[in-house]
């Protein structure tokens, strides 16, 4: 019998509550896993439980990732039906972490089963599974693509270590598979082998719009890699009371989208949305998603708004509980929420000035990476220093309201931010100055455009707006985007809400056969899975989903650095 699934590039596992006499102080965890000698990053944890029992869980991306389980659907997020060569799915029970970042998969029963050796060694769960041994590899053509089939004389971890990410669909993709048993596989065409006495790694290049997909199979003892171009079946995990994560394919005419879902309800307490920033410090630099997350201890993150790489900071519109950290800019696209679930989309500006005692001076740009003419302010959220980015620039220094002074600085000087102050920076504004002598009060005054963005205390600009009430209201040109942008083939994010109040993140990467949606195909995506108001997020490389721990909607080597990110925050009953 067989069981089979696409292979979730960085899927999650719902796992299991165990006994709710529970306590904290008898439970170990950490968030290394150490797999028959090798260190992967893998959350776990280990617990006792009513009858005194110690359990063993590992996270659902880790189990995934790591061991080749597969995922099949469940409305239930207390109970996973998985497979791992059996001959059916079937249901483990979850267990969330206490700050609800992770979902642990109760693997105890397999740990007899499969004569696993378990020990926790500090923050490190090593696990030993039985040698296993490759007894033969063949290829072979199906309809669709290429198929490898490894006959196996016990199940053993397998893992996908590198896929690498196509732009286009034109250009190869690297494929790298692993496997925890020993080989003496004879030379294969076009594969190059690596075998240690307990591992074997295949490492080869696949077609670029090729995906793989995985089945184990029992009596004899296999597993079977297939290379599909075509559409992923469908897939519904219901991660946590409220959160849904879906992976579907959208028909446009002749075209197929497959897209990643992630469905938040409004109405859940126990889930918060905020903006993610580089650290609680600054907003200056880069991470990869799955970094900005686990250092905020999210579920769950999908990448923001835009940036200036190499500045590394942002461009557009930060605003978290009810904090600006950045401001928009050119009037572009941005969605706005609270925590009673009402979002509010639109093109957004921000009027801000300062209030100096011979007048209101206007100020250009917030904590912003986009350069230009005028005075833009720097406060204590950009970190703690500024260092000037053009020639000729004048700061001005402010705390307690106050001018302390006035300097020119050269191009690249630093100049320290006050913790209780800020800093205004005069770019070929020399009128201005007159302004601020040292000792003058002065006064901060901020408000958004349109209004009604002032009473959402989260906000996160990128654009172009694509979705408003159930309309495709896509305007590049009107938001200051380049010519033919709307235009351009490639992988897209965006967030959006539905009729029923629900959240919801979509990515997508390379259409079926061929290079990622145009804005336009991809407003009307969104509008297809029923989004009735959207905006567009950074996209091209910067695309990811994240969710317990690993990327969902693509390989984590091809993952790149962002500078801010929007997370969800679950919190467990206790």
């Amino acid at each position: 019998m067989t069981t089979l699934a696409y292979l979730a590039i960085g899927s999650g596992i719902a796992v299991a509550i165990a006994s709710a006499n529970i306590t904290l102080a008898q439970e170990i965890q950490g968030d290394r896993l150490n797999l028959n000698g090798r260190d992967y990053p893998v959350a776990w944890q280990q617990w006792h439980d009513s009858q005194n029992q110690l359990h063993t869980g590992i996270s659902d991306g880790g189990l995934a990732h790591r061991l080749g389980v597969l995922l099949g659907d469940t409305t239930d997020p207390f109970q996973q039906p998985v497979a791992w060569f059996q001959p059916q799915f079937s249901p483990l029970a979850a267990r969330f972490s206490a700050n609800g970042m992770y979902r642990y998969l109760d693997i105890t029963p397999w740990i007899e089963q499969y004569q696993w050796q378990v020990q926790p060694q500090g923050n490190t769960l090593q696990i030993s599974t039985p040698a296993a041994q490759i007894l033969s590899w063949r290829q072979g053509r199906q309809p669709w693509g290429d198929r490898w089939v490894f006959e196996l004389d016990r199940p053993t971890p397998w893992q996908v270590n590198r896929l690498t990410f196509s732009r286009t669909g034109l250009t190869p993709r690297d494929f790298s598979l692993t496997i925890e048993a020993s080989s003496q596989l004879a030379a294969i065409p076009n594969v190059k082998v690596t075998a240690t006495p307990n591992r074997t790694v295949l490492e080869t290049q696949i077609p670029g719009t090729a995906r793989p997909v995985a089945s184990m199979l029992l009596n004899p003892t296999r597993l079977v890699i297939d290379f599909r171009s075509d559409a992923p079946p469908p897939r519904t995990i219901q991660w946590a009371p409220g959160l849904r994560w879906q992976q579907q394919t959208v028909t446009l005419g002749k075209h197929q989208f497959p897209v990643d879902v992630l469905v938040i309800n409004s109405q859940q307490p126990q889930l918060r949305l905020r903006p993610l920033g580089i650290t609680p410090t600054t907003l200056v630099g880069l991470a990869t998603v799955p970094e900005l997350a686990q250092r905020w201890q999210a579920a769950a993150a999908i990448n923001g708004g835009f940036f200036n790489r190499d500045r590394q900071a942002p461009l557009g519109a930060i605003r978290s509980n009810g904090n600006w950290l950045s401001g928009p800019i050119l009037n572009r696209g941005a969605i706005g929420w609270d925590d009673r679930g009402q979002i509010i989309v639109g093109r957004l500006s921000l009027q801000q000035r300062v209030k100096t005692p011979s007048g209101m001076v206007p100020i250009v740009t917030f904590n912003s990476g986009y350069v230009q003419a005028g005075l833009a302010l720097y406060t204590p959220s950009w970190g703690s220093t500024y260092q000037s980015k053009t020639a000729g620039e004048v700061v001005i220094t402010v705390r307690h309201q106050q001018v302390v002074g006035q300097q020119a600085v050269n191009a690249h000087q630093t100049v320290p931010i006050p913790p209780e102050g800020f800093l205004l920076v005069a770019r070929n504004f020399n009128s201005a100055l007159a302004n601020f002598p040292a000792g003058a009060a002065v006064q901060l005054e901020t408000t958004a455009v349109p209004s009604v963005f002032n009473a959402m205390p989260n906000i996160v600009g990128a654009g172009p707006l694509l979705v408003e009430q159930g309309r495709v209201v896509l305007n590049a040109a009107a938001e200051q985007f380049g010519v033919g942008l709307d235009a351009q083939a490639a992988p897209r994010s965006a967030m959006g809400n539905r009729r029923d109040g629900s959240m919801v993140w979509v990515t997508t990467h390379n259409r079926v056969g061929g290079m990622g949606p145009t804005l336009g195909e991809w407003a009307r995506i969104l509008q297809q899975l029923g989004l009735m108001n959207a905006v567009n997020l950074d996209g091209g490389s910067s695309t990811a989903l994240y969710l317990g721990g690993v990327l969902v909607d693509r390989h984590s080597v091809t993952t790149t650095r962002v500078n801010n990110a929007i997370g969800l925050f679950w919190q467990p009953s206790p």
